[in-house]
């Protein structure tokens, strides 16, 4: 083990705030059982109190244990994606603090497969602040309701000096935030889309997976505006594409299939593969943001289920709310 996984996990027993990379995003970890670490992490967001975090944990007994109720779909689940790209909302254990769940009697469980994050997570382990073994709570490590980040560089970038560790993992491979299903009610619910679709989820299970409805229980990435850059972001079909750079000119940035227009000075060109394109899809944003145009405008990707998670991130991206 490295000596800074090492130090990182001294820095979170200590109450520290620890970024690491994970499949998805990068995170921004504290110790799921020390209130005023996780008091920290939510000042570094800016992150409303009332918004709950996942929890982050080696492997699915101890995520497991912050369950008070474990249904068998959760096990089988478990069997099937994890480590991976999935969340879990269960009823939460006792041990389990409202500083964590945003007040709800739910929580959120991963158990995340990049290497350095399950390095972090058994090197953590052991006792947590409260003594007991603690998971890590870990938001995306970047300024609430921004852009993700998905090399350690853009959570320097964003949170700088409030961080007092950042692993290095590279790009991350996924590149958009896990999916978040809620099994604390009847049937299973889709909250957010993300790579285990919910084709995946349905053929695992045996069993259909609902959508979210007005009872679901709140979670990440859920508001109307999230992933969302400074500079105004709009999505336009390929079709309205020409006029629109017509009538904004130059001081616009593109995002899009489509080879260049020689009118625009910031185009970039992305992949018609959807895994590919949400790999790509936040640190193209980011450098578009950059570019201080007066608008970003995107070419909307295809209405089909492949395409599901990667229209969520930027339908909510170009919101207005």
């Amino acid at each position: 083990m490295s000596s800074e996984v090492r130090r990182a996990a001294q820095v979170l027993r200590a109450g520290g705030l620890v970024a690491f990379p994970t499949e998805t995003v990068y995170g921004l970890g504290a110790d799921a059982a020390n209130a005023q670490a996780v008091a920290k992490l939510y000042a570094a967001k800016a992150r409303p109190a009332d918004h709950p975090v996942i929890v982050h944990f080696a492997d699915a007994t101890l995520a497991f244990a912050w369950a008070r109720e474990v249904p068998e779909v959760a096990h089988k689940l478990a069997a099937a994606f994890w480590p991976g790209p999935l969340t879990l909302i269960l009823k939460r254990a006792p041990r389990v603090c409202d500083f964590i769940t945003g007040g709800q009697d739910t929580v959120g469980l991963r158990v995340p497969s990049h290497p350095v994050a399950q390095r972090l997570l058994r090197a953590f382990g052991g006792e947590g602040a409260a003594g007991r073994y603690s998971g890590i709570a870990a938001p995306s490590a970047n300024r609430f309701g921004r852009i993700s980040a998905t090399t350690a560089q853009h959570v320097r970038e964003d949170l700088g000096a409030e961080v007092d560790c950042v692993l290095e993992g590279g790009p991350s491979e996924v590149g958009i935030e896990s999916t978040i299903l809620d099994l604390s009610g009847g049937n299973p619910a889709l909250l957010r889309p993300g790579a285990v679709s919910a084709e995946a989820l349905e053929h695992a299970l045996g069993v259909a997976v609902s959508p979210a409805d007005s009872g679901a229980p709140r979670a990440s990435g859920m508001l109307e505006r999230h992933y969302a850059p400074k500079t105004r972001a709009r999505l336009v079909p390929a079709y309205a594409l020409d006029a629109e750079i017509a009538k904004l000119g130059a001081r616009v940035a593109v995002l899009a299939f489509s080879r260049p227009d020689e009118r625009v000075e910031y185009w970039l060109r992305m992949p018609r593969e959807p895994d590919a394109y949400a790999r790509r899809l936040y640190a193209a944003l980011r450098e578009l943001d950059s570019a201080e145009c007066d608008e970003i405008l995107i070419e909307v990707p295809p209405d089909e289920s492949a395409w599901r998670a990667v229209r969520d991130r930027l339908q909510r991206a170009a919101s207005r709310a």
